[in-house]
């Protein structure tokens, strides 16, 4: 029995908690976890948590947005009772899988325009004009109108007039022939008008093709359009709401834990796999094939497979985007666990966002030897199953005798259960990092593994001020 301790469980996964209080040898601190009429979070801690160290178990699955309120609120409320220390143990970290950075690895920004100041408004270009702070066309033209009368009216030669450089302006109906004293002066004047209208236009900021900003100012390929900074936002409201320390599993990125400014714990699903795999797949080593289904999760892979002494193989992702309409250039596509292709398109000088007109499939070449053996693809989450059940068609295709898929976060979205099933998948082994009740009655090729003796190590050790990475030196 561990002393001075108090786990509180939120609404997201109770059997983890008691499975872990259940470990740990004490009961689950009672709370009170309800909504108002408007939808509005209500926490209500009845024990008694001063000076005592407090873990709140919260995971990042089903209704995320509610859970993590009520996680934060549920920290806030064990801070102002005078916890000594609060940490969130978070099997799924919620938003770990949207890029916090705004650029692709060959993007600057954007692209530079000529003169541009820091008020968002651009200077004006340098050009020859008319400085006079009353040259506008139509005083030009009753100008040179009023100098052919008196030019008739002294009876002499008209002297050749004077060219003007004035910008493209449409006569006023006030201004036009009918109201001229003389038709033969006013239609030379005229005449001579249209024919300077005619002219190149100068560089000016009225817009179309005098504006030079309209080709020099373009968003560059490699910038995300208005993309939030969700991981560094989780964070710092984790931080702002009391929370002391981080304990997690398998983050998407593992850099996501350079966004706290307090200690995060990354523990790992690896060993279970490891031993799931040396125990429930009777095969000889150099029969089994250890696939990653892209490659971000090459190095994941490579570690299993390097573990336990086997092959690996990797899956490419080629998005082709040949067969877009000339009105969508090629799109700016987002990796999370399954990738998502976006069109943008530009209307009026602007980039307009249009996704669901055009999401291409990626085309997936296999690196790798897998005629006749069993391949193992590994993935750190599953929400739609789009990839793990394109992977284990691929591979099944390439001479792949049986085909096992290892994730340890499977939220299982929509009819993912479904298409598991229907899928050349023979077996999906997967964490209850989130709960897994409804997806086994769901999934008949569903097997799950329970994490709740790692994460009760981890809290033990984390109390007592032991190490955690010696969970992880021998898997």
């Amino acid at each position: 029995m561990v002393r001075n301790i108090v786990i509180v469980g939120g609404s997201s996964h109770p059997q983890l908690t008691t499975r872990i209080c259940a470990m740990l040898g004490i009961p689950p601190a009672q709370t009170i976890l309800s909504k108002f009429a408007v939808g509005e979070t209500r926490v209500e801690i009845q024990d008694s948590v001063r000076g005592k160290d407090v873990y709140v178990v919260q995971s990042g699955s089903g209704r995320v947005n509610d859970n993590l309120m009520e996680l934060l609120i549920t920290i806030s409320a064990c801070k102002t009772a005078s916890a000594k220390t609060v940490t969130a143990v978070m099997p799924l970290f919620p938003y770990s899988r949207q890029p916090d950075i705004p650029y692709n690895k060959t993007g600057a920004p954007l692209s530079k325009a000529p003169s541009v100041r820091g008020d968002s408004r651009p200077e004006t270009p340098n050009e020859t004009r008319d400085t006079s702070p009353t040259s506008t066309p139509i005083d030009t033209l009753s100008k040179a109108l009023s100098h052919a009368a008196l030019e008739r009216n002294a009876a002499a030669p008209a002297p050749p007039k004077e060219k003007r450089s004035c910008p493209p302006t449409p006569l006023r109906r006030s201004e036009t022939t009918d109201s001229l004293p003389d038709p033969t002066s006013a239609y030379e004047a005229v005449m001579a008008h249209k024919a300077h209208l005619n002219k190149p236009p100068t560089p000016s900021l009225s817009g179309g093709e005098c504006n030079p900003f309209n080709h020099t100012y373009k968003p560059n390929s490699g910038y995300r359009q208005w993309v939030a900074q969700a991981g560094t936002l989780v964070a710092d409201l984790l931080s702002c709401a009391g929370a002391d320390h981080i304990i997690t599993m398998d983050l998407h990125d593992a850099q996501y834990q350079g966004f706290f400014d307090i200690p995060v714990d990354n523990l790992y699903a690896r060993p279970l796999l490891k031993r799931y795999i040396q125990r429930n797949i009777p095969s000889s080593a150099g029969d089994l094939v250890i696939v990653s289904p892209d490659a971000g999760g090459a190095k994941r892979a490579t570690q299993l497979a390097d573990s336990l002494q086997m092959e690996f193989a990797l899956i490419h992702k080629v998005n082709d985007r040949n067969d877009l309409s000339e009105h969508y250039p090629p799109a700016f596509v987002s990796s999370w666990a399954d990738e998502v292709a976006e069109s943008m398109g530009e209307s009026n000088g602007s980039v307009r966002r249009t996704p669901g007109r055009y999401r291409p499939e990626p085309t997936m070449m296999l690196v790798g030897d897998l005629q006749g053996k069993i391949a193992i693809i590994v993935d750190d989450l599953a929400d739609t199953c789009v990839t793990i059940t394109r992977a284990a068609k691929l591979v099944k295709e390439k001479g792949a005798t049986k085909v096992y898929a290892l994730v340890t976060h499977a939220v299982l979205s929509g009819d993912a259960c479904e298409r598991i099933n229907e899928s050349e998948v023979d077996k999906l082994v997967v964490t209850n990092t989130v709960p897994q009740e409804e997806h086994l009655r769901r999934c008949t090729k569903l097997e799950v593994l329970d994490v709740a003796g790692v994460f009760a190590e981890a809290i033990r050790r984390v109390h007592h001020g032991e190490s955690i990475s010696v969970l992880f030196q021998f898997d």
